[in-house]
């Protein structure tokens, strides 16, 4: 066993190979062995299958537990419904209708809700679909009440009345293979993948210039509209339309589907569809006990294979890593001489805290500024504010002519402020080229110029050779150059750094202060906050010492030891 682990974990496939094998193995079972229930059962594995594909852009991708899926769905089905069984209208005109009404409730509650994190998005969510229950089965003379319409009529494409059995099972699949593929697609794409940094770290994802509301608006709506087409198809299936369709089962069919499959996976909702849907009928012979060895043969699956069925045969069969591009250096932004960005009077209150307050500063091109103060100065407060994490209470954030005081961060982004965080964030699952790519999504207009723009910014902090390498368990110096790295790649007028020579060894130190006195000489100008002196005194020609919010002291860093505020607020008597 051992040496058939071992063989097998040194196969490499590529990246399509598990995909093809699932298709060989359902066409194969649709055609030479699955009996007329086999092909029902199959059937209804299609239409949970699009189901699931669906969410998983949403929760997959984008990583908001949406429980109103379930009842896109059902509206889905009961748009088909009711104009196939009361309206007589055919496949054509009723399957679009299935698609538009889910996605017009999707942008409309998707506004509101989208603003809440977490656990609040699923019950608000979960809200959505309980109202559209209640308001079906309350609605006989619409939806025929708790008894559901029956005579739904079957799919008519192009005069041809699709029969149920193996036509059906086949339009049904295909339905599932093109919505996978524009998944997958999408996926693998930049949407995707800005979508996925947005779900591991959304304050980074807006500072990197992504619209964090407007990927995760998208993925809601697109999400409903896989729902709705999928709960068209199960209508078409059944011949009949009832509550059944919006009740809460249903949600957590896919939720299952999706999370045993393997989150955010197109062939892990499929896989899932197909398992979930046959394991209670190859049970089926244990009688009373089959639910139980169901639920069992569930969780084992959740704890053997946590990444989900597609996770564990990515374990087994790892894919061929794609070879490293070119290294190409971005576009350059000219950066004009003198000031760049001022603070003018700015302040910033948390209950009755004044964590800013009243601060102004002006950056200039090809100059380091040094943020100093106690903790809890406002020092990092005053980085958020500048970079949109924060709205100010008061005063301005010029760049140019422009005031971006309460800007989104994505915005001001845009308009050349880039910044790294205190406690550096990278994504884990992600490899070091992947992660700085991010940086260059919004901008440019693929995947592979992306990571081409990547791998420069990489090279020029000599750490191009860790681009092959997964973010997790780099050690803390590394994370810091790959998210310097990913700062630089935007090329930016304005850099913010929050203490990044934090748990550093002095030959790290001064090699990054090499690298930062490199960025400012090509006209950046950075703003580094710190608590080391012994490295930011010789590399600032510029220091502001915050105390309480307030300015302490602005000036030359040879007059920062000699302050006798700054000494008696931060410094101490022995400095």
């Amino acid at each position: 066993m051992r040496k058939l682990w071992a063989l097998a974990s040194t196969l490499t496939l590529p990246r399509w190979a598990g995909e093809g094998m699932m298709l060989a193995v359902l066409v194969a079972y649709a055609l030479l062995y699955a009996s007329p229930y086999g092909l029902r059962v199959l059937t209804v594995a299609g239409v949970y299958a699009l189901a699931a594909i669906g969410f998983q852009i949403v929760f997959g991708l984008g990583g908001a537990l949406s429980l109103a899926h379930g009842a896109f769905f059902g509206i889905g089905a009961y748009a088909t419904g009711i104009l196939g069984s009361q309206w007589s209208l055919g496949f054509a005109a009723t399957f679009p209708v299935s698609l538009l009404v889910p996605l017009l409730l999707a942008l409309l509650v998707g506004l509101p809700v989208l603003r809440l994190e977490s656990h609040y998005f699923a019950l608000a969510t979960l809200g959505i679909a309980q109202v559209v229950h209640l308001l079906a089965v309350n609605s006989p003379a619409l939806t025929g009440g708790a008894n559901g319409l029956p005579g739904v009529p079957g799919i008519v494409l192009f005069g041809w009345a699709v029969p149920r059995g193996l036509p059906l099972a086949a339009v049904v699949w295909g339905f599932v293979a093109l919505g996978g593929l524009l998944a997958w697609t999408l996926a693998r794409g930049r949407w995707g993948r800005a979508l996925t940094l947005v779900r591991d770290d959304p304050l980074a994802a807006g500072t990197l210039g992504l619209d964090v509301g407007g990927l995760r608006l998208a993925a809601f709506a697109l999400s409903a509209v896989y729902a709705g087409a999928a709960g068209a198809l199960a209508v078409h299936t059944q011949r009949v339309v009832s509550p059944e369709v919006l009740e809460f089962p249903v949600m957590v069919s896919v939720l299952t589907i999706a999370v045993v499959g393997g989150r955010g996976r197109v062939a892990g909702a499929i896989l899932g569809a197909v398992l979930l849907l046959h394991l209670p009928e190859w049970f089926r012979f244990l009688e009373r006990s089959y639910l139980i060895v169901y639920g069992v043969a569930l969780l084992a699956t959740i704890v053997l294979a946590p990444h989900g069925l597609t996770g564990l045969l990515d374990r087994l069969f790892p894919s061929r890593p794609a070879p490293l591009p070119k290294p190409a250096a971005p576009p350059e932004t000219a950066i004009p001489m003198g000031p760049l960005l001022r603070v003018e009077g700015l302040t910033k209150g948390f209950g009755g805290v004044r964590a800013v307050d009243g601060v102004s500063l002006t950056l200039e091109a090809a100059t380091i500024t040094g943020l100093i103060g106690p903790n809890g100065s406002g020092k990092t407060t005053l980085v958020n504010l500048i970079s949109g994490l924060e709205t100010p209470d008061g005063g301005r954030v010029m760049m140019g002519n422009s005031d971006m005081a309460g800007q989104r961060p994505d915005r001001i982004a845009r308009a050349g402020i880039a910044r790294t965080f205190q406690a550096v964030s990278l994504p884990e699952g992600a490899s070091v080229l992947a992660a700085v790519a991010a940086a260059r999504l919004e901008r440019d207009g693929s995947i592979a110029l992306a990571e081409a723009h990547a791998l420069w910014a990489l090279e020029r902090l000599g750490a191009a050779d860790l681009a092959a390498k997964p973010c997790a368990g780099l050690p803390a110096a590394l994370r810091r150059r790959v998210e310097l790295a990913r700062a630089l790649a935007r090329r930016p007028a304005v850099l913010l750094l929050d203490e990044p020579a934090a748990g550093l060894t002095d030959g790290e130190k001064a090699e990054l202060a090499g690298h930062l006195r490199a960025i400012a000489a090509t006209g950046t100008a950075l703003l580094v906050v710190e608590h080391d002196m012994g490295f930011l005194l010789p590399l600032a020609g510029h220091v502001l010492c915050l105390d309480q919010g307030r300015t302490l002291y602005a000036g030359p860093p040879e007059g920062v030891r000699s302050d006798p505020a700054v000494v008696a607020a931060y410094l101490g008597e022995g400095a």
